[in-house]
Protein backbone atom coordinates (compact mmCIF):
# COMPACT_ATOMS: atom_id res chain seq x y z
CA UNK A 1 0.00 0.00 0.00
CA UNK A 2 2.82 2.73 1.21
CA UNK A 3 4.89 1.88 -1.89
CA UNK A 4 1.80 2.92 -4.18
CA UNK A 5 1.91 5.74 -3.05
CA UNK A 6 5.23 6.54 -2.88
CA UNK A 7 7.40 8.64 -5.14
CA UNK A 8 9.39 6.19 -6.96
CA UNK A 9 9.61 2.23 -7.53
CA UNK A 10 10.06 0.21 -4.33
CA UNK A 11 11.49 -3.02 -4.10
CA UNK A 12 9.66 -5.87 -1.66
CA UNK A 13 11.53 -8.78 -0.39
CA UNK A 14 9.60 -11.41 1.79
CA UNK A 15 6.57 -10.87 -0.11
CA UNK A 16 3.62 -13.52 1.32
CA UNK A 17 2.38 -15.27 -2.10
CA UNK A 18 -0.74 -15.70 0.05
CA UNK A 19 -4.11 -14.92 -1.39
CA UNK A 20 -4.29 -11.78 1.26
CA UNK A 21 -1.66 -10.16 0.05
CA UNK A 22 -2.16 -10.91 -3.54
CA UNK A 23 -5.70 -9.18 -3.13
CA UNK A 24 -4.32 -6.42 -2.09
CA UNK A 25 -1.34 -6.20 -4.76
CA UNK A 26 -4.32 -6.46 -7.38
CA UNK A 27 -6.70 -3.94 -5.58
CA UNK A 28 -3.73 -1.57 -6.20
CA UNK A 29 -3.42 -3.03 -9.33
CA UNK A 30 -6.77 -2.45 -10.63
CA UNK A 31 -6.26 1.68 -10.11
CA UNK A 32 -3.80 1.78 -12.25
CA UNK A 33 -0.54 1.07 -10.36
CA UNK A 34 1.93 -1.21 -11.70
CA UNK A 35 3.21 -4.20 -9.88
CA UNK A 36 6.03 -6.79 -11.00
CA UNK A 37 6.91 -9.93 -10.02
CA UNK A 38 10.25 -10.75 -11.21
CA UNK A 39 10.17 -13.68 -9.30
CA UNK A 40 8.24 -15.68 -5.79
CA UNK A 41 8.23 -13.64 -3.27
CA UNK A 42 9.49 -10.75 -4.86
CA UNK A 43 7.43 -7.92 -5.52
CA UNK A 44 8.86 -3.95 -7.25
CA UNK A 45 6.20 -1.73 -7.24
CA UNK A 46 5.92 1.77 -9.19
CA UNK A 47 4.67 4.18 -7.13
CA UNK A 48 2.44 6.63 -8.44
CA UNK A 49 2.44 9.31 -5.76
CA UNK A 50 -0.26 10.58 -2.97
CA UNK A 51 -2.58 11.19 -5.62
CA UNK A 52 -2.04 9.31 -8.44
CA UNK A 53 -4.30 6.57 -7.92
CA UNK A 54 -7.25 6.03 -10.59
CA UNK A 55 -10.86 5.05 -10.24
CA UNK A 56 -11.35 0.86 -10.36
CA UNK A 57 -13.98 0.21 -13.13
CA UNK A 58 -15.65 -2.41 -10.90
CA UNK A 59 -15.86 -3.27 -6.78
CA UNK A 60 -12.42 -3.89 -5.34
CA UNK A 61 -12.46 -7.46 -3.95
CA UNK A 62 -10.87 -8.29 -1.08
CA UNK A 63 -11.14 -11.94 -0.93
CA UNK A 64 -10.65 -13.08 2.98
CA UNK A 65 -8.49 -10.34 4.10
CA UNK A 66 -10.46 -8.01 6.57
CA UNK A 67 -6.90 -6.46 7.40
CA UNK A 68 -6.98 -5.21 3.64
CA UNK A 69 -10.53 -4.30 3.82
CA UNK A 70 -10.00 -2.31 6.66
CA UNK A 71 -6.98 -0.98 5.93
CA UNK A 72 -8.37 0.28 2.41
CA UNK A 73 -11.08 2.20 3.44
CA UNK A 74 -8.77 4.40 5.15
CA UNK A 75 -6.93 5.00 2.24
CA UNK A 76 -9.61 5.35 -0.31
CA UNK A 77 -11.80 8.25 2.56
CA UNK A 78 -9.38 10.25 0.87
CA UNK A 79 -9.22 10.02 -2.59
CA UNK A 80 -11.33 11.89 -5.21
CA UNK A 81 -13.57 8.98 -6.47
CA UNK A 82 -16.13 7.18 -5.64
CA UNK A 83 -15.04 2.76 -4.78
CA UNK A 84 -16.65 0.12 -3.52
CA UNK A 85 -15.11 -2.99 -1.64
CA UNK A 86 -16.28 -6.28 -1.37
CA UNK A 87 -15.34 -9.61 0.16
CA UNK A 88 -15.91 -13.45 0.39
CA UNK A 89 -18.57 -14.91 2.61
CA UNK A 90 -16.43 -14.66 5.59
CA UNK A 91 -15.44 -11.32 5.22
CA UNK A 92 -18.69 -10.23 4.38
CA UNK A 93 -20.17 -11.39 8.14
CA UNK A 94 -17.45 -9.42 9.92
CA UNK A 95 -18.06 -5.98 11.67
CA UNK A 96 -16.73 -2.97 9.98
CA UNK A 97 -18.32 0.17 11.75
CA UNK A 98 -15.13 0.11 13.95
CA UNK A 99 -13.62 1.51 11.35
CA UNK A 100 -16.31 3.35 9.45
CA UNK A 101 -17.21 5.20 12.48
CA UNK A 102 -13.95 6.84 13.57
CA UNK A 103 -13.39 7.70 9.73
CA UNK A 104 -16.76 9.00 9.29
CA UNK A 105 -15.41 11.59 12.17
CA UNK A 106 -12.92 12.75 9.93
CA UNK A 107 -14.95 13.75 7.37
CA UNK A 108 -15.31 10.81 5.16
CA UNK A 109 -18.72 9.07 3.38
CA UNK A 110 -18.99 5.99 3.89
CA UNK A 111 -21.51 3.53 3.56
CA UNK A 112 -22.08 0.10 4.58
CA UNK A 113 -24.58 -2.92 4.90
CA UNK A 114 -27.78 -2.18 7.35
CA UNK A 115 -26.06 -4.51 9.64
CA UNK A 116 -22.70 -2.59 9.63
CA UNK A 117 -21.08 -5.52 7.90
CA UNK A 118 -19.35 -5.04 3.80
CA UNK A 119 -20.09 -4.48 0.66
CA UNK A 120 -18.48 -0.45 1.80
CA UNK A 121 -19.02 2.15 -0.60
CA UNK A 122 -16.46 5.00 -0.27
CA UNK A 123 -17.93 8.46 -1.93
CA UNK A 124 -14.80 10.33 -3.29
CA UNK A 125 -14.28 14.03 -2.71
CA UNK A 126 -14.38 13.96 0.98
CA UNK A 127 -12.38 16.77 2.78
CA UNK A 128 -10.25 14.94 5.86
CA UNK A 129 -9.82 16.49 9.11
CA UNK A 130 -7.24 14.97 11.54
CA UNK A 131 -8.79 13.65 14.81
CA UNK A 132 -7.67 12.81 17.95
CA UNK A 133 -9.40 9.35 18.68
CA UNK A 134 -9.10 6.77 21.59
CA UNK A 135 -10.12 3.14 20.16
CA UNK A 136 -12.60 1.69 22.51
CA UNK A 137 -11.58 -2.03 21.61
CA UNK A 138 -7.54 -2.08 20.92
CA UNK A 139 -7.14 -2.84 17.51
CA UNK A 140 -3.77 -2.21 14.63
CA UNK A 141 -6.11 -2.72 11.96
CA UNK A 142 -8.81 0.61 12.84
CA UNK A 143 -5.55 2.02 14.15
CA UNK A 144 -3.53 1.82 10.88
CA UNK A 145 -6.74 2.82 8.58
CA UNK A 146 -7.17 6.48 10.96
CA UNK A 147 -3.15 6.96 9.99
CA UNK A 148 -3.66 6.10 6.59
CA UNK A 149 -6.18 8.32 6.52
CA UNK A 150 -4.53 11.12 8.44
CA UNK A 151 -1.60 11.33 5.85
CA UNK A 152 -4.15 13.07 3.54
CA UNK A 153 -5.80 14.77 6.47
CA UNK A 154 -5.86 18.50 7.39
CA UNK A 155 -3.84 18.74 10.70
CA UNK A 156 -3.09 16.20 13.01
CA UNK A 157 -4.18 12.81 13.29
CA UNK A 158 -3.70 11.17 16.94
CA UNK A 159 -4.82 7.47 17.87
CA UNK A 160 -4.69 6.44 21.39
CA UNK A 161 -5.44 2.47 22.33
CA UNK A 162 -6.24 1.44 25.34
CA UNK A 163 -3.69 -1.27 25.43
CA UNK A 164 -0.67 -1.35 23.20
CA UNK A 165 -0.96 -2.98 19.04
CA UNK A 166 1.61 -4.33 16.88
CA UNK A 167 3.18 -1.53 15.22
CA UNK A 168 4.44 -2.28 11.70
CA UNK A 169 2.34 0.36 10.20
CA UNK A 170 4.01 3.39 12.38
CA UNK A 171 7.19 1.50 11.55
CA UNK A 172 7.03 1.18 7.84
CA UNK A 173 5.64 4.61 7.39
CA UNK A 174 8.79 5.45 9.38
CA UNK A 175 10.88 3.63 6.48
CA UNK A 176 9.18 5.52 3.85
CA UNK A 177 9.95 8.77 5.07
CA UNK A 178 6.69 9.83 7.27
CA UNK A 179 7.31 11.45 10.27
CA UNK A 180 5.20 10.22 13.33
CA UNK A 181 5.80 9.98 16.63
CA UNK A 182 4.55 6.68 18.14
CA UNK A 183 5.15 4.40 21.24
CA UNK A 184 3.56 1.98 22.80
CA UNK A 185 -0.56 3.46 23.11
CA UNK A 186 -0.12 6.20 20.86
CA UNK A 187 0.41 7.31 17.24
CA UNK A 188 0.89 10.61 16.12
CA UNK A 189 1.00 12.16 12.30
CA UNK A 190 0.39 15.50 10.34
CA UNK A 191 -1.31 15.21 7.30
CA UNK A 192 -0.14 16.50 4.10
CA UNK A 193 3.30 14.62 3.81
CA UNK A 194 4.66 12.27 1.06
CA UNK A 195 5.66 8.72 0.79
CA UNK A 196 9.28 8.07 -0.46
CA UNK A 197 10.19 4.49 -2.68
CA UNK A 198 12.06 2.23 -0.50
CA UNK A 199 13.67 -1.23 -0.06
CA UNK A 200 12.13 -3.65 2.05
CA UNK A 201 12.81 -6.89 3.23
CA UNK A 202 9.91 -8.61 4.99
CA UNK A 203 11.18 -10.93 8.12
CA UNK A 204 9.62 -14.20 8.03
CA UNK A 205 5.79 -14.49 9.49
CA UNK A 206 5.57 -15.20 13.31
CA UNK A 207 1.60 -16.06 12.71
CA UNK A 208 3.11 -18.74 10.25
CA UNK A 209 5.89 -19.32 12.59
CA UNK A 210 3.18 -19.94 15.82
CA UNK A 211 1.90 -23.55 14.31
CA UNK A 212 5.16 -25.34 13.95
CA UNK A 213 6.38 -23.58 17.46
CA UNK A 214 3.16 -25.19 19.18
CA UNK A 215 3.91 -28.34 16.93
CA UNK A 216 7.50 -28.89 18.38
CA UNK A 217 6.38 -27.55 21.91
CA UNK A 218 4.10 -30.89 21.92
CA UNK A 219 5.02 -33.50 19.97
CA UNK A 220 7.58 -35.59 22.09
CA UNK A 221 11.40 -35.58 20.51
CA UNK A 222 10.89 -32.69 18.42
CA UNK A 223 13.89 -30.28 18.09
CA UNK A 224 13.13 -27.79 15.28
CA UNK A 225 14.43 -24.18 14.26
CA UNK A 226 13.06 -21.78 12.50
CA UNK A 227 15.20 -18.96 11.11
CA UNK A 228 14.67 -14.99 10.60
CA UNK A 229 11.40 -14.53 11.73
CA UNK A 230 9.94 -10.96 12.57
CA UNK A 231 9.74 -10.94 16.50
CA UNK A 232 7.91 -7.48 17.08
CA UNK A 233 6.91 -7.77 20.73
CA UNK A 234 3.46 -6.65 19.51
CA UNK A 235 3.00 -9.69 17.81
CA UNK A 236 4.99 -12.66 20.10
CA UNK A 237 2.53 -12.84 22.95
CA UNK A 238 2.29 -16.39 22.11
CA UNK A 239 5.87 -17.00 23.34
CA UNK A 240 5.57 -15.81 26.76
CA UNK A 241 1.93 -18.04 27.18
CA UNK A 242 3.55 -21.11 25.81
CA UNK A 243 6.86 -20.34 28.13
CA UNK A 244 3.73 -19.90 31.26
CA UNK A 245 2.95 -23.26 30.18
CA UNK A 246 6.68 -24.49 30.15
CA UNK A 247 7.74 -24.48 26.64
CA UNK A 248 11.43 -24.92 25.61
CA UNK A 249 11.92 -22.18 23.25
CA UNK A 250 15.22 -20.14 22.97
CA UNK A 251 15.48 -16.78 20.94
CA UNK A 252 18.80 -17.08 18.88
CA UNK A 253 20.99 -14.87 17.12
CA UNK A 254 19.00 -11.66 17.72
CA UNK A 255 19.16 -8.91 14.99
CA UNK A 256 17.62 -5.67 13.14
CA UNK A 257 16.12 -6.20 9.77
CA UNK A 258 14.98 -2.99 7.87
CA UNK A 259 13.95 -1.60 11.09
CA UNK A 260 12.11 -4.93 12.56
CA UNK A 261 13.97 -7.20 15.25
CA UNK A 262 14.06 -10.77 13.66
CA UNK A 263 15.47 -14.01 15.19
CA UNK A 264 16.05 -17.37 14.96
CA UNK A 265 13.81 -19.22 17.15
CA UNK A 266 14.63 -22.70 18.22
CA UNK A 267 11.80 -25.06 19.91
CA UNK A 268 12.38 -28.27 21.69
CA UNK A 269 9.30 -31.00 22.94
CA UNK A 270 8.58 -30.06 26.36
CA UNK A 271 5.55 -31.49 29.15
CA UNK A 272 3.08 -28.87 28.76
CA UNK A 273 1.13 -27.77 31.75
CA UNK A 274 -2.06 -25.69 32.19
CA UNK A 275 -1.35 -22.02 33.02
CA UNK A 276 -3.63 -18.50 33.58
CA UNK A 277 -3.13 -16.32 30.34
CA UNK A 278 -2.73 -12.92 32.17
CA UNK A 279 -4.98 -10.50 29.86
CA UNK A 280 -1.68 -8.14 28.66
CA UNK A 281 -0.63 -10.38 26.54
CA UNK A 282 -4.25 -10.86 24.14
CA UNK A 283 -3.66 -8.03 22.02
CA UNK A 284 -0.19 -9.45 21.41
CA UNK A 285 -1.11 -12.81 20.26
CA UNK A 286 -4.83 -12.50 19.06
CA UNK A 287 -4.13 -14.21 15.99
CA UNK A 288 -1.91 -17.09 17.53
CA UNK A 289 -5.05 -18.19 20.11
CA UNK A 290 -6.14 -21.09 17.81
CA UNK A 291 -2.44 -22.60 18.35
CA UNK A 292 -2.66 -21.82 21.74
CA UNK A 293 -6.05 -23.92 22.35
CA UNK A 294 -4.08 -26.43 20.53
CA UNK A 295 -1.05 -26.21 23.63
CA UNK A 296 -3.61 -25.90 25.62
CA UNK A 297 -5.36 -29.55 25.00
CA UNK A 298 -2.32 -31.17 25.21
CA UNK A 299 -1.32 -29.97 28.09
CA UNK A 300 -1.74 -31.07 31.52
CA UNK A 301 -4.26 -29.72 33.63
CA UNK A 302 -6.35 -26.29 33.16
CA UNK A 303 -5.21 -23.35 30.48
CA UNK A 304 -7.51 -20.16 31.40
CA UNK A 305 -8.02 -17.38 29.05
CA UNK A 306 -10.03 -14.46 29.46
CA UNK A 307 -10.37 -11.01 27.81
CA UNK A 308 -10.58 -12.77 24.47
CA UNK A 309 -13.64 -11.44 23.18
CA UNK A 310 -12.29 -9.81 20.29
CA UNK A 311 -11.71 -13.69 18.49
CA UNK A 312 -15.16 -13.86 18.01
CA UNK A 313 -15.94 -11.47 15.22
CA UNK A 314 -12.62 -13.06 12.98
CA UNK A 315 -12.98 -14.84 10.21
CA UNK A 316 -15.05 -17.23 12.18
CA UNK A 317 -15.88 -17.19 15.63
CA UNK A 318 -12.75 -18.60 17.04
CA UNK A 319 -13.40 -19.01 20.25
CA UNK A 320 -16.64 -21.36 19.22
CA UNK A 321 -14.98 -23.44 16.57
CA UNK A 322 -12.12 -23.79 18.88
CA UNK A 323 -14.08 -24.94 21.73
CA UNK A 324 -16.46 -27.13 19.75
CA UNK A 325 -13.38 -29.05 17.52
CA UNK A 326 -11.67 -29.68 20.73
CA UNK A 327 -15.13 -31.05 22.53
CA UNK A 328 -15.65 -33.22 19.28
CA UNK A 329 -12.37 -34.72 20.09
CA UNK A 330 -13.22 -35.28 23.69
CA UNK A 331 -11.24 -32.51 25.25
CA UNK A 332 -13.46 -30.87 28.26
CA UNK A 333 -13.88 -27.37 27.33
CA UNK A 334 -15.61 -24.40 29.35
CA UNK A 335 -16.43 -21.67 27.18
CA UNK A 336 -17.29 -18.14 28.42
CA UNK A 337 -17.99 -14.46 26.60
CA UNK A 338 -14.34 -13.81 26.37
CA UNK A 339 -12.38 -16.82 26.78
CA UNK A 340 -12.62 -20.41 28.04
CA UNK A 341 -11.32 -23.28 30.27
CA UNK A 342 -9.10 -25.92 28.49
CA UNK A 343 -8.70 -29.53 30.48
CA UNK A 344 -5.41 -31.09 28.50
CA UNK A 345 -6.38 -34.66 27.28
CA UNK A 346 -5.73 -37.01 24.31
CA UNK A 347 -7.61 -36.16 21.32
CA UNK A 348 -9.86 -38.74 20.28
CA UNK A 349 -10.94 -39.16 16.66
CA UNK A 350 -13.43 -36.79 15.09
CA UNK A 351 -14.68 -33.87 12.35
CA UNK A 352 -13.85 -31.14 12.81
CA UNK A 353 -15.65 -27.67 11.42
CA UNK A 354 -13.26 -24.72 10.38
CA UNK A 355 -16.18 -22.92 9.30
CA UNK A 356 -13.32 -21.77 6.82
CA UNK A 357 -10.87 -20.34 9.22
CA UNK A 358 -7.70 -20.78 8.22
CA UNK A 359 -5.89 -20.74 11.46
CA UNK A 360 -8.78 -22.67 13.24
CA UNK A 361 -7.88 -25.36 10.06
CA UNK A 362 -3.88 -25.16 10.90
CA UNK A 363 -4.53 -25.02 14.81
CA UNK A 364 -6.51 -28.64 14.43
CA UNK A 365 -3.56 -30.21 11.87
CA UNK A 366 -1.22 -29.54 14.79
CA UNK A 367 -3.29 -30.69 17.69
CA UNK A 368 -3.86 -33.87 15.93
CA UNK A 369 -0.03 -34.43 15.86
CA UNK A 370 -0.67 -35.94 19.51
CA UNK A 371 -3.93 -37.30 19.72
CA UNK A 372 -4.99 -40.99 19.84
CA UNK A 373 -7.38 -41.33 16.33
CA UNK A 374 -8.09 -38.97 12.98
CA UNK A 375 -9.26 -35.94 12.86
CA UNK A 376 -11.12 -35.12 9.63
CA UNK A 377 -10.91 -31.02 8.96
CA UNK A 378 -13.02 -29.60 6.69
CA UNK A 379 -13.58 -26.71 4.68
CA UNK A 380 -9.40 -25.93 4.53
CA UNK A 381 -9.22 -24.21 1.61
CA UNK A 382 -9.00 -20.57 3.02
CA UNK A 383 -5.27 -21.85 4.17
CA UNK A 384 -3.66 -20.38 1.06
CA UNK A 385 -4.87 -16.83 2.28
CA UNK A 386 -2.09 -16.72 4.74
CA UNK A 387 -0.22 -19.69 4.39
CA UNK A 388 -0.09 -21.67 1.12
CA UNK A 389 2.05 -24.68 1.27
CA UNK A 390 1.51 -25.33 4.58
CA UNK A 391 0.71 -28.55 4.24
CA UNK A 392 3.80 -29.51 2.27
CA UNK A 393 6.33 -28.15 4.70
CA UNK A 394 4.27 -29.12 7.41
CA UNK A 395 4.92 -33.20 6.08
CA UNK A 396 8.50 -32.37 5.41
CA UNK A 397 9.21 -31.47 9.02
CA UNK A 398 7.22 -35.02 9.78
CA UNK A 399 3.64 -34.23 10.87
CA UNK A 400 1.27 -36.78 9.79
CA UNK A 401 -1.26 -34.80 7.36
CA UNK A 402 -2.49 -35.45 4.23
CA UNK A 403 -5.21 -33.34 1.91
CA UNK A 404 -8.25 -34.42 0.02
CA UNK A 405 -10.29 -33.00 -2.05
Amino acid sequence: MLAALADGVSRIDGFLEGEDTRATARAFASMGVRIEQPEDCVRVVHGVGMRGLRAPTQPIDCGNAGTGMRLLCGLLAAQDFDSVLVGDESLSKRPMLRVVEPLRKMGGRIETASNGWPPLVIRGGAKLQGIEYALPVASAQVKSALLLAGLYADGETVVLEPHPTRDYTESMLSAFGIRIDHRPGMARLTGGQSLRAAHIKVPADFSSAAFFITAASMVPGSDVLLQEVGINPRRTGLLQALRLMGADIDLVNERSSGGEMIADIRVRAARLHGAEIPDYLVPDMIDEFPALFAAAAAADGITRVTGAAELRVKESDRLAAMANGLRAAGIDVEETADGASIRGGVLGSAQIQSHGDHRVSMAFAVAAQVGSGELRIQDCANVATSFPGFDRLAVSCGMDLRVST
